[in-house]
């Protein structure tokens, strides 16, 4: 499901204020439920965010935020080697306040040019921990100077320790469904060797579509992260699928494709009964991963399987997903084919956008970013 723009609780009034409690709600939304708490008695503070750290491409990356006025600073994303100020706040656990933005930062990462833009004077930064292992950074952010005095930090301690254990808890619970289906895809990459590196691929080239598409589709940096997490499980019924059609070098006869298409069905199945056992129903997300395990085969035309769903039936992760495998699989070198080049591949995919049979904005979005997804390309081969 699309993220739609979250009205902030500021601006709606009381009853927004149960959101806090309710099971169902997104990060973000309980995140501006409690902003609204803390601005009651802190109206300058203006912005709380949070950005999670991978530690795999030392990326740091915007995840949710609560954003009162101006533009929020969505689809963020940086090495966190290029900031050596906030490396330096997590390799020393320190937190950093800053009285005056516009007189003490030097307009330098794209990070500082857009916090100057949007106005902020002062901020608090607090790296995150869990566990002894390192997760983000939280932070506030004020139009007036000097905000963060010693005294306001110790009054919102609570309210940001808060905030952090229910971070924490969000990253830990996804990573906790995410690990119940890990084991069973893990068998399916002992079977295909391919397997591992197409999915580490095939899951930053849906980050990258999606990153492209937020503004045009409005997708949330939640939104994203979830499909970045979710995506490399959308073949997870593979793992019923037998050895002699799995790994099959030729062509497939008609009763052998069948047998490779219920992968499809088996793996709804799979993350259904998963979610049934392990009560993950309400684990943000999950409507995600219902989604992209169940259509991500599926084309605009109607052509494709299990059901033959068309255009407006294929919600976007599902569009996302089918347009980012396609390409991995064409770039990727298989025991019945040679890679193919990035610029090979995407001809195929303007063809089958051509036919109605793919998303043309996703394939857009390929183009448009042809070198990152050849550095994804090199960098898991």
């Amino acid at each position: 499901m699309v993220s739609e723009a979250i009205q902030h609780p500021d601006e709606m009034g009381a009853s927004a204020l149960p959101v806090l409690g309710r099971a169902e709600a997104s990060l973000g939304e309980r995140l501006a439920s409690m902003h609204t708490h803390i601005r009651r008695t802190f109206p300058e503070i203006d912005r709380i965010s949070i950005a999670l750290y991978e530690p795999k491409e030392d990326l740091l990356k915007m995840f949710v935020h609560s954003t009162i006025g101006g533009e929020p600073l969505r689809t963020y994303q940086s090495k966190l080697s290029a900031v050596p100020s906030l490396l330096a706040l997590k390799e020393e656990r320190r937190r950093r306040v800053i009285d005056d933005i516009q007189e003490t930062l030097t307009a330098g990462s794209e990070h500082t040019v857009q916090i100057k833009e949007m106005g902020y004077r002062s901020s608090y930064t607090i790296p995150v921990f869990y566990r002894d292992v390192f997760e983000g950074f939280l932070f506030l952010d004020s139009c007036k100077p000097r905000a963060f005095t010693p005294e306001v930090r110790g009054q919102i301690e609570a309210y940001l320790h808060l905030i952090m254990m229910m971070v924490s808890h969000e990253v830990t619970t996804a990573r906790i469904a995410l690990g119940s289906v890990q084991v069973a895809r893990d068998f399916t990459s002992l079977r295909d060797e391919e397997t591992g590196a197409h999915l580490e691929r095939m899951s930053r080239f849906c980050r990258l579509i999606a990153r492209r598409l937020a503004k045009s589709h409005n997708l949330s940096d939640e939104f994203i992260e979830q499909l970045f997490l979710f995506s490399p499980l959308h073949d997870i019924g593979k793992v019923g699928i037998p050895d002699s059609v799995l790994r099959k070098p030729g062509a497939f006869t008609p009763e052998e494709r069948q047998t490779m298409e219920s992968h499809v069905l088996l793996g709804s199945r799979i993350v259904d009964r998963l979610i049934d056992e392990f009560d993950l129903g309400t684990v943000a997300g999950i409507g995600i991963l219902r989604n992209l395990v169940a259509f991500h085969h599926e084309f605009l035309d109607g052509s494709g399987y299990p059901g033959g769903a068309v255009d407006g039936d294929i919600p976007i992760e599902a569009r996302i997903v089918t347009a980012a495998d396609i390409f991995d699989a064409l770039t990727s070198k298989r025991v019945y084919k040679d890679a193919w080049s990035v610029d090979e591949a995407l001809e195929t995919l303007d063809r089958m956008v051509g036919e109605g049979k793919l998303d043309k904005v996703c394939v857009a979005a390929l183009r448009e970013n042809r070198e990152e997804a050849q550095k994804i390309i090199e960098q898991f081969k």
